[in-house]
């Protein structure tokens, strides 16, 4: 298995390669030179593994057993998840009228991102200390990707990880995550700017091909390769546990509704289904929504502003991978995928071509919804299941309800028989109680754990980003500050 990169000017690298790149050389993300395709009995036979084992088979097809012998990455993979609280490492809830909500969260900082970075920070330590290596990680966090990239490599000798949060953006929890990490090689910075602002900087570095290259500079964030190929595993145990049963042909489909900001998981999806998983894909989005006016409409241009909103991660005008999608669909058209991103980054504005419209229009399905369609399926949901929603998945509860709500109206007398024809799963990135706003606007009391709790009381350790200083610059310094001290 070799990796290339969408803009087809960077050279064939391996999993090891495209883990430590983050952004390929030529600014194009790395994907799979090929698609693997799983027919119906392998589906079948993976129907029976828990997610813990379905992450084992999915990443031995992109990660060769020359590289990292399979028994090695059965280890590390189950390392990774040896601190999640759940006995499943995820668990469907199954609720009033079809609404099956996958946690995802049952990580260390109560988020989805728990799962693809705990796996990477292993892949990430197996080949450092094999080959006696440091690398300096940069990422940008809108919400829960910092805290989740922290604890993947809090106190390790050999990674130093600066991360960049945008000031007022994130919750008092998602902050709390990442400031009071107090580790040598962690360093914390507080932007006074939105999610897309923070991402320039971490760019620019990338861009310094010499500077990137002295410091072994990495990204963490969702243009990381290995986050993507572990969130695959999310649509496969999803459509195992949803699917009425797999002894018909065709397999049945199963709808997977995903919250979307930077479009890591919809893009998860997408190869999914490239794999011959039959699964139908909706990205629901929030007032931010670029992806949902990209698929409805060919518009892939950007707003005039970032809109703060209830579903804070996913307050994003820039989902960076919308490009690993296009490439995807376009049939692995590097030529055109690079014309097509370099246009959008001069103008921030591009409208699809056509056909390619036509086959993303086809590929996914979309929503949007405002904070208060949040806070009413969040309002809903606990009335009917006294189930508390995160806002990020009430986003696709919302969806959900939509969908029900409209087939009712449409079948007066009896909705239940089209409610349960096509099984739908949503994602829920994260835990309701790290989200206390929120609950509070939707009239829920929040019920916080004790570890979420604890953070109130703890010493925090961060370094301010003011308009106007150059953050680039900045950050430049402190990576070459730290280096020295090593």
């Amino acid at each position: 298995m070799e990796y290339v990169s969408t803009r087809g000017g960077a050279g064939v690298v391996d999993f090891e390669g495209a883990l430590f790149s983050g952004y390929a050389p030529d600014g194009g993300l790395f994907m799979p030179q090929h698609i693997p395709s799983l027919d119906g009995d392998t589906l079948r036979r993976w129907s029976r593994l828990s997610y813990r084992e379905l992450v084992k088979e999915l990443c031995s097809l992109f990660i060769t057993a020359e590289l990292v012998p399979r028994s090695t990455l059965n280890d590390l993979i189950d390392r990774a998840f040896s601190r999640f609280r759940h006995k499943d490492v995820v668990h469907l809830s199954r609720l009033k009228d079809g609404l099956n909500v996958l946690e995802l969260w049952h990580g260390v900082t109560y988020a989805f991102k728990d799962l693809s970075l705990s796996c990477t920070g292993q892949f990430l330590q197996y080949f450092l200390e094999k080959k006696q290596k440091h690398v300096t990680i940069l990422v940008g966090t809108s919400g829960d990707t910092g805290s989740s990239a922290i604890e993947s490599v809090r106190g390790q000798k050999n990674m130093d990880i600066f991360v960049l949060l945008p000031k007022g953006f994130c919750t008092q929890i998602q902050e709390l995550q990442m400031t009071t990490v107090i580790e040598d090689n962690v360093h914390v910075f507080a932007a006074h700017g939105n999610s897309d602002e923070i991402d320039e900087p971490i760019k620019e570095l990338f861009a310094d091909v010499d500077f990137a290259g002295k410091y072994n500079l990495m990204s963490l964030n969702s243009v990381n390769w290995s986050r993507i190929m572990v969130q695959i595993a999310h649509h496969f145990y999803a459509y195992f546990q949803c699917a009425p049963s797999l002894d018909t042909t065709p397999l049945p489909m199963v709808e997977i509704v995903v919250p979307t900001g930077g479009g890591g998981n919809i893009t998860a999806g997408c190869i999914a289904q490239k794999m011959g998983l039959p699964i139908r894909l909706v990205a629901v989005v929030n007032s931010n929504d670029i992806i949902h006016r990209t698929v409805q409409h060919g518009d892939f241009s950007l707003s005039e502003s970032v809109k703060a909103t209830l579903a804070s991660a996913m307050d994003i005008q820039e989902p960076y991978n919308m490009e690993r999608i296009l490439w995807l669909l376009s049939g692995s058209d590097s030529h055109l995928t690079k014309t097509l991103m370099e246009r959008f980054s001069l103008s921030k504005s591009l409208k699809l071509p056509e056909d390619l419209h036509r086959k993303l229009s086809e590929t996914l399905h979309s929503c949007s919804a405002s904070d208060e369609d949040i806070v009413r399926a969040m309002q809903r949901c606990w009335k009917e299941n006294c189930y508390p929603l995160c806002p990020h998945s009430a986003v696709a509860a919302h969806y959900h309800y939509l969908q029900t709500d409209r087939a009712c109206l449409r079948q007066k007398s009896s909705c239940f028989s089209f409610l349960f024809s096509t099984p739908r799963c949503c994602l829920a990135p994260a835990s309701a109680a790290k989200f206390q706003d929120a609950l509070l606007r939707a009239g829920l009391v929040p019920q916080l754990p004790p570890k979420i709790t604890a953070l109130m009381a703890m010493e925090t350790r961060s370094t301010p980003l003011e308009q106007g200083q150059d953050w680039t610059q900045t950050l430049r310094e402190w990576i070459k500050a730290t280096a020295q001290r090593r």
